[in-house]
């Protein structure tokens, strides 16, 4: 696995594009409706994200997104006083936050489509580096957190979200419901009732790429994660608890570590008790070592 791979699936499938029917679909390019309807669903199903966002000390400091998506939280960073930056690995991304930004007569400092291998900024540039969702998709992690080490200043801080290792999702939906499902699909496909079911949505998707890698081989938790995180056309996906951060970001140091968002389809569990425990997402606040 490498970057241009994982560039290429996110340029195709913009973070969050297909939950509200997608901007060059049915939007038809009106960016301003598209943003309005993103964030009211986005802030709907992540209902703990403007609480976690607006609890950062940013307000009068420069800060580093990497990784935008649609711009949701550059926006909501900036109207908390951020002087903010913003890199992407994709030209689709820049260009919607651009507008997004510019629409709403947001300031910020600059957009860059970049690499966090290389970012492309200054030693010590930055007090707060911020990123949502993105790192843990990261295959060269190693140098990615040494690259954020080096753009950050000494007393600054890293906040990231990453795929929790001890969540719900991971350790029941995806490791035993989901791959039930599919060991149990593999052979029914085969007969005429099963190739009428199976070719609908996602579970066409996961019969092709078991067919494709060999069923036992797909359903190996260490290649069944990376396409059941982002759908099953993600190249790459990991998960963390607090031992692997410590092993994949040993430039830092971890100052607090919480989950939040109880989240595991199949299973009607949104929104209830337990996400301090069982959540999906694992927010890590780290500070530079030395």
């Amino acid at each position: 696995m490498d970057e241009q791979t994982v560039q290429r699936f996110w340029q195709d499938h913009a973070c969050g594009d297909a939950q509200v029917g997608g901007l060059h679909d049915r939007f038809a390019d009106d960016y301003e409706k598209f943003f309005t309807d993103y964030d009211r669903f986005r802030y709907q199903n992540e209902r703990h994200l403007p609480a976690c966002i607006d609890a950062l000390d940013v307000a009068g400091k420069r800060v580093l997104e990497i990784g935008l998506g649609q711009g949701a939280d550059a926006e909501r960073l900036i109207r908390r006083g951020a002087v903010w930056t913003g890199v992407d690995l994709t030209a689709e991304s820049v260009e919607r936050v651009r507008a997004r930004l510019t629409l709403r007569k947001l300031p910020y400092e600059e957009i860059r489509q970049g690499s966090v291998l290389d970012l492309p900024f200054a030693d010590d540039t930055f007090d707060v580096v911020f990123s949502h969702g993105v790192l843990h998709h990261v295959p060269e992690i190693g140098q990615a957190q040494r690259e954020i080490r080096r753009v950050l200043r000494p007393d600054g801080e890293l906040v990231i979200m990453l795929y929790a290792r001890w969540s719900l999702n991971y350790l029941v939906s995806i490791g035993l419901i989901r791959r039930a499902a599919l060991l149990a699909a593999y052979p029914l496909a085969r007969t005429g009732l099963g190739r009428s079911v199976a070719t609908r949505g996602k579970l066409s998707a996961h019969l092709g790429n078991a067919a494709e890698r060999g069923l036992f081989r797909y359903l190996r938790m260490k290649e069944f994660t990376h396409y059941n995180t982002d759908g099953p056309a993600n190249p790459y996906a990991l998960v963390y608890d607090r031992a692997r951060v410590e092993q994949d970001f040993p430039s830092f140091r971890v100052a607090r570590l919480y989950k939040r968002f109880m989240h595991a389809p199949p299973l009607p569990v949104h929104g209830l008790p337990g996400e301090s425990i069982m959540g999906w997402h694992l927010w890590v606040h780290l500070v530079p070592r030395g």
